[in-house]
């Protein structure tokens, strides 16, 4: 994941994350991104100096977390886990198998995988219902 600073028409500036660029940029073109303040679709990227992740900023970024929220990430994590104790893993094959199932061409059952922002775009188009599984900083090390 990544942490672009952005800042709309009319000068708000506020923080979102995004997988990549192409992610934002997918975002942007779908009216997706938005200003929080104002609620502008007028969005840009503002300059930002890139951001080097730590060991030791790990630990602050931890620590800096109440409990409550630790209690709600621990729950999401628990949740996270469950889907993808209980669902069959395809892959990149994530959006051909799930028009499969939502157009009845194969048994319904939970499914998890990848797709591209093109893919998942279209699958949104399509109707199919889905829902990103988060990755957490201790998944992609």
């Amino acid at each position: 994941m990544i942490s672009f600073n952005l800042i709309c028409e009319h000068n708000h500036a506020f923080e979102a994350w995004f997988r990549n660029n192409a992610d934002f940029d997918g975002q942007k073109e779908r009216g997706l991104v938005s200003c929080p303040h104002c609620g502008s679709g007028d969005v840009e990227k503002a300059l930002m100096a890139p951001a080097v992740s730590t060991g030791k900023r790990r630990e602050q970024i931890a620590l800096a977390m109440g409990e409550q929220q630790k209690k709600a990430l621990a729950q999401l994590k628990e949740l996270s886990n469950k889907v993808r104790e209980n669902a069959d893993y395809v892959g990149d094959r994530f959006a051909e198998e799930a028009r499969k199932i939502h157009f009845g061409e194969t048994e319904a059952r939970g499914i998890y995988g990848e797709a591209t922002s093109e893919e998942a775009a279209s699958l949104v188009e399509d109707g199919v219902e889905f829902m990103p599984l988060p990755l957490f900083p201790e998944e992609q090390n």
